[in-house]
């Protein structure tokens, strides 16, 4: 399951410099892998043609919560 599907990315915005700038959250502030993720997004996203710079912003608000999980996420893990 990927982190989009998941509810995890808030928003992505692209500049017409191709900067992408992304919100994400993550399922809870303890999460085991808070500081390595907005790292992993960054070089997944650098990686993509025409992309000039990226910045990930972390955030807690609004908390994450099922309810922002794609339909296909929900039915693939079993919560429908």
């Amino acid at each position: 399951m990927n982190i989009y599907d998941l509810g995890l990315v808030y928003t992505i915005d692209i500049t017409p410099e191709n900067a992408v700038g992304i919100t994400m959250t993550l399922t809870a502030p303890g999460c085991p892998v808070a500081y390595e993720m907005p790292g992993w997004v960054a070089s997944a996203v650098e990686l993509l043609p025409g992309v000039k710079d990226v910045d990930v912003q972390m955030t807690f608000d609004p908390p994450w919560g099922m309810d922002m999980m794609s339909d296909e996420a929900r039915l693939e893990l079993g919560f429908m």
